[in-house]
């Protein structure tokens, strides 16, 4: 396992093991909200911290951009965290939540690690190297056709700007595949299609910490991620579509007719 990846899985196991400690009293948490359907806990900034730590005694040059803390200025590498993706599974005891943790270079992402600390499942990948699930190869799902696959999808929670073209698209897809989840962790969701447990995802409205991890994993298990058009700038615009290489085609094809002026490609 190349350094940046070892240390970047020693900072997410550290913060699994600080979210799982509160796992049984979150009843007794202090949360707050940064926005409608939108919470930070004190186990979320724990967890950061922690990672933060890790990540600053290894490499203290490297920038930081965090869910809870920001940006933290450094030199061409940045680590992009999220600390606890799924806060509100987590907050109802749902367990449904991951660590996030990618490495960027300059402009490309070259180290990736979700981890689930419920069922201790590790999702890393290196650029060029592959991507793994507790040090097993993984790849994405070979269904070929909508008709026989299992979709991912989440709401867009964070503003209603997007809402009913979203609505437009889960009808849409819905009728022709068999079947789409919302569990509420787009890191998650995402490794799940690395592994291929869901053969596609889509979402508007994400945050770079949200995705980034799970991004690389999807490309190193042999699928594809784009924006709303099929270009490279779902990072940027926090719209993603993503899954094995004829799910992510056909996905694109039924959801750009319903996308409004401002999202079409």
């Amino acid at each position: 396992m190349h350094p940046l990846l070892n240390t970047a899985v020693k900072a997410a196991r550290r913060a699994g093991r600080t979210i799982m400690r509160h796992l049984d009293r979150v009843e007794r948490l202090t949360v707050e909200s940064k926005g409608p359907n939108d919470y930070v806990s004190e186990v979320d900034r724990q967890a950061e911290a922690e990672i933060i730590h890790v990540l600053r005694t290894a490499y203290p040059d490297h920038a930081i951009l965090a869910e809870e803390t920001g940006a933290h200025s450094g030199n061409d590498y940045c680590w992009i965290i999220d600390p606890l993706d799924g806060t509100t599974n987590f907050l109802h005891g749902y367990p449904q939540f991951a660590v996030s943790i990618a490495l960027r270079h300059r402009d490309r992402l070259e180290h990736a690690v979700v981890f689930d600390p419920h069922k201790n499942e590790l999702f890393t990948a290196s650029r060029g190297h592959g991507a793994q699930l507790n040090d097993r190869r993984i790849r994405v799902s070979r269904v070929p056709n909508l008709e026989h696959a299992l979709l991912g999808t989440g709401f867009p929670f964070r503003s209603n700007e997007h809402l009913e073209v979203w609505i437009n698209t889960l009808r849409e897809l819905l009728v022709r595949t068999s079947g789409i989840r919302r569990a509420g962790s787009a890191a998650l969701d995402l490794a799940h299609v690395a592994c291929g447990r869901f053969d596609g995802f889509w979402e508007f409205g994400l945050s770079v910490w949200d995705m980034a991890a799970g991004c690389l994993l999807i490309q190193e298990s042999g699928g594809l991620v784009g924006d709303l058009s099929g270009g490279p700038k779902y990072l940027e615009s926090g719209n993603i579509v993503a899954g094995n290489p004829k799910i992510y085609a056909e996905m694109l094809r039924h959801i750009q007719p319903y996308l409004p002026a401002d999202l079409k490609p």
